[in-house]
């Protein structure tokens, strides 16, 4: 009896025994924890990358004070070239001004000092492709020398023309006191009138259209230099 009680006995100590341990455990194991002096590394880290970012910073700084400097002096002689154009302009208006002045004032001296004396002829019985044959041959010379080439002239529109010369010449010394024989042609040109339709009978009692076209001729006459 006294043996089991004795086993008994240290069977109720062996497991008391054994829960000392396992509470010790869980107490252990909070002290166990130290990962939190691990926050260094991060702020190093941390550290390292601002430090990182502000040498990115400076270089990024350093070029574009770089650049800044280097198109700095681009725009200088810009602007100093807008100021020295700007006289430029002002003395070109002025020259230009000065220049279209003493141009335009010897126009009307010309005018007064060389008349130019016009006739013209309307609804002329000539096609206008005949006319301009004619008045291309008498354009630029001397009256002189245009009046017997049109008298001699083989054309029909010639006679027209040699008439509307003579009045002409006839306007320039009545009105401007002008002598016939110093006149020069400068300018003659034609232009289209009406056109007149007739009507032929051809076989089978059919009809065709013939048409008659009209011409207007202008006559410019200025004396010789």
């Amino acid at each position: 009896m006294a043996d089991e009680k004795k086993t008994e006995k240290d069977q109720a100590k062996k497991p008391a025994a054994r829960k000392s341990p396992a509470k010790k455990t869980p107490a252990k194991k909070p002290a166990a924890k130290k990962p939190a002096a691990k926050p260094k590394p991060k702020a190093e880290t941390a550290t390292k990358g601002k430090g990182a970012a502000e040498a990115t910073s400076k270089t990024a700084d350093s070029k574009a004070a770089a650049t800044s400097t280097s198109k700095a002096p681009a725009k200088k002689p810009a602007a100093k070239k807008t100021a020295a154009k700007k006289p430029k302009a002002g003395a070109s208006t002025a020259a230009t001004k000065t220049a279209a002045g003493s141009r335009a004032k010897p126009k009307p001296k010309e005018s007064a000092d060389r008349p130019v004396v016009n006739a013209r002829a309307r609804f002329v019985r000539v096609a206008p492709r005949k006319a301009r044959l004619v008045a291309d041959q008498v354009r630029g010379l001397p009256l002189e020398d245009a009046l017997p080439l049109l008298r001699f002239s083989t054309r029909g529109a010639a006679q027209d023309i040699r008439k509307l010369l003579e009045s002409a010449a006839a306007n320039a010394e009545t009105n401007h006191d002008l002598v016939a024989d110093d006149l020069l042609i400068k300018d003659i040109h034609v232009d289209e009138g009406p056109t007149l339709r007739r009507y032929r009978p051809r076989a089978l009692g059919r009809a065709t259209r013939i048409n008659k076209r009209t011409s207007h001729i202008v006559v410019a006459l200025t004396p010789e230099d």
